[in-house]
């Protein structure tokens, strides 16, 4: 993939010209899933595919509750299948009253 595909929005915290997609796969699905725009989600889907997406993105440490939703949807899975579900469980946030 090249860095054309997906724009720099969802990684305002390193240096974009230096991320490699395959060996970060993961941190780079997680990102533009969590921050990025609905295109870089398109270029994401394109370019991993949803077999390997499906594979990987289970084992995110963090997914925003819509992004969590929106996965399960298109991939077909639970939110148990998801890390990052059973720890937010494991770790409630206090209750806003």
């Amino acid at each position: 993939m090249s860095t054309s595909s997906i724009s720099n929005k969802a990684f305002w915290d390193i240096y974009f010209d230096k991320l490699d997609y395959e060996k970060s796969s993961l941190f780079v699905m997680q990102k533009v899933f969590n921050y990025g725009s609905w295109d870089d989600q398109i270029g994401i889907l394109r370019h991993y595919g949803l077999d390997r997406i499906k594979r990987e993105i289970t084992k995110a440490s963090y997914l925003r509750q819509p992004v969590l939703s929106f996965l399960c949807t298109i991939l077909q899975l639970h939110k148990t299948d998801f890390e990052c579900y059973t720890r937010m469980q494991l770790n409630p946030l206090p209750w806003n009253y």
